[in-house]
Order: C-alpha cells, then sequence, then structure tokens
C-alpha cells in the first residue's frame, strides 16, 4: 500500500466547509445584525444607516473570505495557504478603503459605522464558533445531536 505525497500542489479534497460555515453564521445570525442596525438608529436614521454599512462591510468579509479560501483549496494546499494570509490582508485593506470611501459623506455617523464593523465581526464569529466542528470526521458544523450525521450543503459531494 503506497501512501501518496501531500505537497503544495495537491488540491484539499472535501465539501466546501467555509461556505458551509458563512451560510449557517448569517443564517443564524442575521437577527443581531438587523439588532445592530437598530441598536445604530439611535443616532437616527443616519445612524441605522452607518450601522448597516457596517454590518454589511462584516457579512461581505466573511463571504469574500469564504470563497477565496474555497476556490484556493480546490486548487492546491499552497494556493490555500496564499490565499488564507494574502486574503485577510487584501479583504483587511478592502474594508479600509470601503470606511475610507464612505467616512466623509453626510449620511455617515461614524461611532455607529465603526461600532457595527467591530461588533458584527467579533460578534459572528465567536457565536458560530459554538457550531463549528473540530472533528477531523466531521469538517465544517458540528453533527446535527438528533442524528450525530454531519450537516452537509445541498450540492456537496
Amino acid at each position: 500500500m503506497s501512501v501518496a505525497a501531500v505537497t503544495a500542489s495537491t488540491p484539499v479534497d472535501g465539501p466546501p466547509v467555509e461556505r458551509m460555515i458563512v451560510k449557517d453564521m448569517l443564517r443564524r445570525g442575521w437577527p443581531a445584525l438587523l439588532a445592530l442596525v437598530a441598536l445604530g438608529g439611535l443616532w437616527g436614521v443616519d445612524g441605522a444607516l452607518s450601522a448597516g454599512f457596517g454590518a454589511g462591510l462584516a457579512v461581505a468579509n466573511a463571504m469574500l473570505a469564504a470563497a477565496l479560501v474555497s476556490g484556493a483549496a480546490r486548487v492546491s494546499l499552497g494556493l490555500l495557504y496564499a490565499a488564507a494570509l494574502g486574503g485577510y490582508l487584501v479583504r483587511l485593506g478592502l474594508i479600509t478603503v470601503a470606511v475610507l470611501a464612505v467616512v466623509r459623506q453626510s449620511w455617515v455617523e461614524v461611532i455607529p459605522l465603526g461600532a457595527a464593523l467591530v461588533i458584527a465581526h467579533l460578534g459572528l464569529f465567536v457565536w458560530e464558533a459554538r457550531f463549528v466542528s473540530t472533528q477531523l470526521a466531521f469538517p465544517g458544523l458540528k453533527p446535527d445531536p438528533k442524528s450525530q450525521r454531519p450537516r452537509v450543503e445541498k450540492g456537496a459531494p
């Protein structure tokens, strides 16, 4: 029995774990995101719009991260590593550019925007950490406690 060598050019097999996690995170987190926008409403309509923009940036960041990592995993292990580290730096730059592009607009309230951006990022990821499996047998989300079967995204192998 021979063991295939795993190299940086080896694609990573498995379901699209990152997309599964982000979809689950958004499914569970949308009520909290709406509450965050409502809380921004304490600064008026502009505060709610600013909080919505910050929450939207956090959601877009998570979706882009999942797309980059899962796409890179299908190509090679080396590209997966590059997408994880380089993607973080690129996404951080994109968030900075997006905030700097709107911060001087008349509808922007800085405190709700910044608070929503930070709280949405940390809140969504900390909350979702409760549901992510760290077992190699069930990559992605923890198994459904009723059936002990892994949650699988439709269309995944």
